[in-house]
C-alpha cells in the first residue's frame, strides 16, 4: 500500500469539499443543531450540571442524516458521471482509492465537530467539567462518525442514484442504533437466549458508544469501531471491483 498515493487522492478529496455548497452546509446545519439540541433541548441550564451530555446524547441522531448525505456522494457521483473508470485508470489501487476518500470524508468531519470546540469552552466557562470525559466523548464520537462513513461509502458503491444511496444508509446505520435499543433488547430478551441478546446489543452504535461518553474508553469499544469500519471498508472495494469487472 503506497501512503504517497492516498495521500495525494486524500487531499484532492477534501479540498473537493470545500468547492461545493456541501460542506458549508454541513457544518452549518451540524453546528446549529448541535447548539440547539445542547443548550435548549438538551435542559442545559435547567439540569444546573456542566458536562456535555447533551451534546454527545443527539450525535448519533445527527450522524444518521448528515452523515449519509455526506458519504453518499462518495461513489455514487463518481459511478454517475464516469469519472470512476478514469480513476481506476490511475496507478492507485482499488483499496488505495476507498481509503483515500473515505480518510477525506472523516477528515471533513473532524473538521465540523472540531468546531464545536466553543461549546466546551462555554461549559468550563460555567462550571467546572470533567475535561476527560468530554475527550473521551469527542473521541467515541469521531470513532462512531468513523463508522458511520464507511457503511455509507460502502452503499455509496452499490448504486449511483445519490438519494438511494442515501436511504439504504440511513436505514442500516438505522438498524445498526437500534440493536441497543432498551425496546429492541427488552423484545429478544423476552424469548431468546441471554447471549443473544447480548449478541445484537454489541452490533449497536450505541451500546459502544455510550460507554465511551461516561469516560470509559475500552479497548472493546476501539475495537469494534475500527472492525466495522475496516468490514464495510472491504465491502466496499469489492463492490468496487465488481463494477469494474462489469
Amino acid at each position: 500500500m503506497r501512503i504517497n498515493l492516498i495521500w495525494v487522492l486524500f487531499k484532492r478529496e477534501l479540498n473537493s469539499y470545500f468547492t461545493t455548497p456541501i460542506a458549508y452546509v454541513f457544518i452549518i446545519i451540524f453546528l446549529f443543531l448541535s447548539g440547539i439540541f445542547t443548550f435548549y433541548l438538551g435542559n442545559f441550564f435547567a439540569r444546573g450540571q456542566a458536562d456535555l451530555l447533551p451534546f454527545f446524547t443527539v450525535h448519533p441522531w445527527l450522524y444518521l442524516f448528515l452523515i449519509p448525505a455526506l458519504a453518499m456522494r462518495l461513489w455514487a457521483e463518481e459511478r454517475k458521471s464516469d469519472t470512476i473508470e478514469l480513476l481506476l485508470t490511475m496507478p492507485i489501487t482499488i483499496t488505495e482509492a476507498v481509503l483515500g476518500k473515505f480518510l477525506a470524508a472523516w477528515a471533513f468531519t473532524s473538521i465540523a465537530l472540531a468546531m464545536t470546540f466553543p461549546m466546551w469552552i462555554s461549559v468550563n466557562y460555567l462550571g467546572n467539567p470533567d475535561n476527560s470525559v468530554i475527550m473521551a466523548g469527542y473521541i467515541g464520537s469521531l470513532l462512531m462518525a468513523g463508522g458511520f462513513l464507511a457503511i455509507g461509502s460502502c452503499m455509496s458503491a452499490l448504486t449511483k442514484n445519490q438519494v438511494i444511496a442515501f436511504v439504504i444508509t440511513v436505514v442500516t446505520c438505522l438498524a445498526f442504533i437500534l440493536s441497543g435499543f432498551p425496546l429492541v433488547l427488552d423484545f429478544f430478551s423476552g424469548w431468546a437466549p441471554q447471549i443473544i441478546v447480548k449478541t445484537i446489543s454489541s452490533f449497536s452504535f450505541l451500546t459502544h458508544f455510550s460507554a465511551i461518553t461516561k469516560g470509559v474508553i475500552d479497548v472493546r469499544d476501539i475495537i469494534y469501531f475500527f472492525t466495522l469500519i475496516a468490514f464495510w471498508l472491504f465491502a466496499t472495494a469489492i463492490l468496487i471491483e465488481m463494477k469494474k469487472a462489469d
